[in-house]
């Protein structure tokens, strides 16, 4: 990448931000009244007038329409009120009427639970003190793209973003980003976990985000992750060895008889959730796995599960019912699929 950076290019930088919401050149800061009219009231215009947009409750904010050709590179946001799973986030290219990008705000940047605060330094997504969010998986578009968030809260929330991007002219044969959330809360016994399914034409597999909430004491990783590519039947053509073995830890990520929390640019476990104790009930744990050097390349369909799988008595594995929940992240070059229904508010809700 950085060997990029020695040659010229055609390519006008702009950015989306309250600050400037249609990214044009030499509109920066101009705002006379804004959300933070009062604090700027002894200086004026360029000074800090509108840094954040306010959604009120049951509101839907369009952060970013833009049109023309190019890229979003980098997306920074915080909430003022750390609202977590109670904001939604969409993303649409091309004026297409379904979202490549639905999920609740918190974990498309792979942090479910915003009241236990972890640093997370990945390539592809950086959680930052405190809680800055950010994403650096590009998002290439044809025609432009829309950005919204909706409040599902009981009260407002302030947004501050800025979406980096290249208006440029991109390969006719570039994808679009997609991202999907799906939970399932108990998983219904002997049941594998869909990651993701139903989806269709040419592309790639690029990173899973994982909430893993356990159920029951003891280990709870000895679950395959299996990708079924182009029309796998019954049996898949990638199967992994096991949960901890997919996000590149072992043994059950445990140094020294405790939970051993990492994160890398490819993959984590960065955060463990109540550790007060090991091997004990009601712990979270939040897992990604970026697959940026090694994408799983698909040419009509994909569809992507994971086994839970503790411990029980005769050293036999048990099928466990835990609270799961994930964000699978991939490029194709089609904008039909249909994503599954997201839960309501009480159906997202962390208990």
């Amino acid at each position: 990448m950085l060997s990029s950076l020695t040659t010229k290019k055609n390519i006008r930088t702009f950015s989306v931000s309250p600050e400037n919401l249609t990214g044009e050149k030499g509109r920066g800061g101009m705002a006379v009244e804004g959300s933070a009219s009062n604090a700027a009231r002894d200086l004026g215009q360029g000074w800090k007038v509108n840094p954040y947009l306010v959604a009120q409750p049951g509101e839907t904010v369009v952060l970013a329409e833009i049109k023309g050709q190019g890229a979003i590179k980098h997306f920074w946001l915080t909430d003022g009120a750390k609202a977590g799973r109670q904001l939604i986030l969409r993303i649409y290219f091309d004026g297409h009427e379904n979202p490549a990008v639905e999920a609740p705000l918190s974990d498309f940047f792979a942090t479910a639970d915003h009241t236990e605060y972890r640093q997370l330094s990945s390539l592809a997504m950086c959680v930052n003190p405190g809680r800055g969010l950010n994403c650096y998986f590009e998002m290439p578009y044809f025609k432009g793209f829309k950005v919204e968030v909706e409040n599902r809260g009981d009260s407002l929330c302030a947004i501050y973003y800025q979406i980096d991007c290249e208006e440029k002219t991109i390969p006719a044969d570039s994808l679009y980003f997609h991202a999907q959330f799906r939970r399932v809360n108990p998983l219904p016994y002997k049941e594998c976990y869909t990651i993701l399914d139903n989806v269709k034409g040419n592309g790639h597999y690029v990173g899973t985000y994982m909430h893993w909430g356990v159920k029951s004491n003891g280990w709870w990783g000895e679950g395959e992750i299996k990708f079924y590519i182009d029309g796998d039947g019954e049996f898949p053509t990638v199967c992994g060895t096991g949960t901890e073995d997919y996000f590149c830890g072992a043994y059950n990520f445990d140094v020294g008889g405790e939970y051993k929390e990492f994160t890398t640019p490819y993959s984590g476990m960065h955060k463990v959730g109540y550790t007060d104790k090991i091997y004990r009930s009601q712990r979270y744990f939040d897992l990604y796995r970026w697959h940026i050097t090694d994408p799983v390349y698909f040419k009509e369909d994909l569809k992507v599960t994971i086994q839970a799988l503790g411990w029980r008595s005769g050293g036999r594995y048990l099928p466990l019912q835990d609270d799961i929940s994930s964000v699978a992240y991939w490029y194709s070059d089609s904008l039909d699929d249909l994503y599954p229904p997201l839960p309501d508010n009480d159906g997202l809700e962390l208990i």
